[in-house]
């Protein structure tokens, strides 16, 4: 299922508030989290982590994976949380203009 622009933001600084990720493990999260139906591909998720630790939103670490090889780990910064619940607050009020449209009128 394809992902909305600007919703990739939203779940990438969900996924790092249970900790810092690596790109692949934020990508795996993602997927786990959404019973399969999100799938963020590379193309999509490495330049939304630029652009989250450009705006400052993101910090990041090079280290060794449990696999052994150097990863760059992502982790939320003060400014990322407070951009969340933000992002957070508009997801919430366009899901409740949807469902006020999708629902029958009455009579």
């Amino acid at each position: 299922m394809d992902v909305l622009q600007g919703t990739l933001d939203m779940l990438i600084l969900q996924t790092l508030q249970w900790g810092p990720q690596h790109g692949l493990g934020i990508a795996q999260a993602i997927r786990r989290k959404s019973e399969e139906l999100l799938r963020i591909e590379a193309g999509s998720l490495y330049p939304a982590l630029h652009r989250l630790e450009q705006q400052g939103w993101l910090s990041s670490d090079w280290k060794v994976s449990d696999k052994g090889q150097r990863a760059k780990y992502y982790r939320v910064t003060r400014s990322g949380k407070k951009q969340l619940a933000a992002e957070q607050g508009k997801w919430e009020r366009l899901l409740r203009a949807i469902q006020l449209v999708m629902q029958p009128t009455e009579r």
